[in-house]
């Protein structure tokens, strides 16, 4: 199960908003994600020597090719229209680039929530041209890539009341289409996704992709098998934390190829993953190598999130009684 429940508020959904904003770099477009500002840090391939990153440049964007370890510009190339690289979490985790790094995929920022239309631009890397373009109906993000760059997985947000919610999409890139149905857990093909994206892991060679989720009753990782075109969601509800206590935690993958994914929150292991049978088990062992404390790690502030929803739901209260004073002014 991922969750259950339905966080619909108005409010966090403004809030989600404005501390996106409040805590993003203004240099880059922001991608995809249901609020504006999350900007991704540079992509690359595993284990390459090159990043891609973008930044406005008036009506074009400038695709920017560096070193992957020095940052170093290596090369800058202009191309039409707003674009930018996605981040597939509030901590700015990126993705979009295929397991050989010869495909880039880019999406149009949003501007607002929800939006009628998506694009996406298929970029070479070899040539730093855009290959082909994609415009669906609807409002998506980016979420993944299959390894040989034939299948893009999508977020896709179905309703324009509840941020939270969402489906996971395959676009099949050969056919030129959206596979009708959404990728959902087999143990559980009924249960609706909801939840917020914290961070993510990708396994060594591209194939799996797990996604922390603050999801409205407890977190949990989102399991994605690019190559099946499969789903699976672990449960963390055994961890008994508080919503908003998992912005600033890591996954981190360990053992031979990915065995195990470690949840890190500071210096602490708060639980592990076996990515065979997906079990959980808890540790609060602290790491080997400590982490930076969480509250210098990348992510959103949870009290950027909650402040603003104080002060936009006494905004609402606000408005509310000012409407019922002049519909008893008319009355």
């Amino acid at each position: 199960m991922c969750t259950r429940a339905r966080f619909t508020s108005t409010a966090v959904v403004l809030s989600v908003a404005l501390a996106a904003l409040l805590s993003s770099p203004p240099v880059a477009a922001a991608d995809g994600l249901p609020v504006v500002g999350i900007d991704a840090r540079p992509v690359s391939a595993p284990g390459a020597k090159l990043a891609y990153v973008t930044r406005r440049a008036g009506h074009e964007t400038a695709l920017v090719v560096i070193d992957a370890d020095s940052e170093r510009r290596l090369r800058r190339v202009l191309l039409p229209g707003r674009l930018s690289v996605p981040a597939v979490a509030y901590d700015a985790t990126p993705s979009g680039i295929t397991a050989d790094g010869r495909k880039l995929v880019l999406i149009t920022p949003r501007r607002a929530y929800p939006r009628a239309w998506t694009s996406f631009a298929i970029v070479d890397t070899r040539r730093l041209r855009i290959r082909r373009t994609l415009r669906l109906r609807g409002d998506f993000s980016f979420d993944a890539i299959s390894p040989d760059g034939r299948t893009l997985y999508l977020i896709h947000y179905p309703t324009p009341t509840d941020i939270l919610r969402y489906e996971v999409r395959a676009y099949d890139l050969r056919a030129g289409r959206l596979l009708p149905k959404p990728i959902v857990d087999p143990r559980e093909p009924g249960e609706r996704m909801s939840g917020l994206p914290v961070t993510r892991a990708t396994s060594p060679a591209g194939r799996w992709e797990y996604t922390l989720y603050d999801g409205p009753e407890y977190p949990f990782v989102h399991a994605l098998d690019t190559v099946r075109k499969q789903a699976f969601c672990i449960d963390l509800d055994g961890l008994g934390r508080p919503r908003g206590s998992l912005w600033g935690a890591k996954l981190e993958l360990g053992g031979g190829g990915g065995a195990t994914l470690a949840l890190v929150l500071g210096d602490r292991a708060l639980a592990r993953i076996d990515t065979r049978t997906l079990r959980v088990s808890g540790s609060g062992q602290p790491r080997r190598a400590a982490a930076p404390a969480a509250a210098e790690q990348a992510g959103v502030p949870w009290l950027l999130v909650l402040v603003p929803t104080v002060l936009l739901a006494g905004a609402g209260s606000v408005a509310a009684r000012a409407r019922t004073r002049r519909r008893r002014a008319r009355a």
